[in-house]
């Protein structure tokens, strides 16, 4: 994959996950129900958007740090050992930032 369709492929997803996060935040923000059931219902689905929320946080922040490593031309090598990265492995996970070895 090229500079510039990886930085599509990345940039596309940063935008996707901003609009997941914001749909999440905006949801926080309603009201919830007067009902005590439902309260019980809304509270156990608060607790999993937190998680979902998080969790695209966390992979937003790869995301920024992976086009970072593009912009400076370190894309594409681990930040543990400086070799390589597999190009299956960045096809799978573009914004990954160490190769296998490293990761187990």
């Amino acid at each position: 994959m090229n500079k510039n369709d990886l930085f599509v492929t990345l940039q596309s997803k940063k935008n996707e996950l901003l609009t997941r996060i914001n749909a999440i935040e905006n949801d926080f923000k309603k009201g919830r129900s007067q009902d005590f059931s439902e309260q019980t219902t809304e509270t156990e689905n608060d607790q999993v958007l937190d998680e979902i929320h998080h969790e695209a946080k966390v992979e937003l922040k790869q995301i920024n740090d992976a086009l970072l490593r593009l912009e400076n031309d370190s894309y594409g090598l681990c930040v543990e050992c400086d070799e390589a990265i597999a190009p299956a492995r960045l096809q799978a996970l573009p914004y990954v930032n160490t190769c296998i070895d490293c990761a187990q």
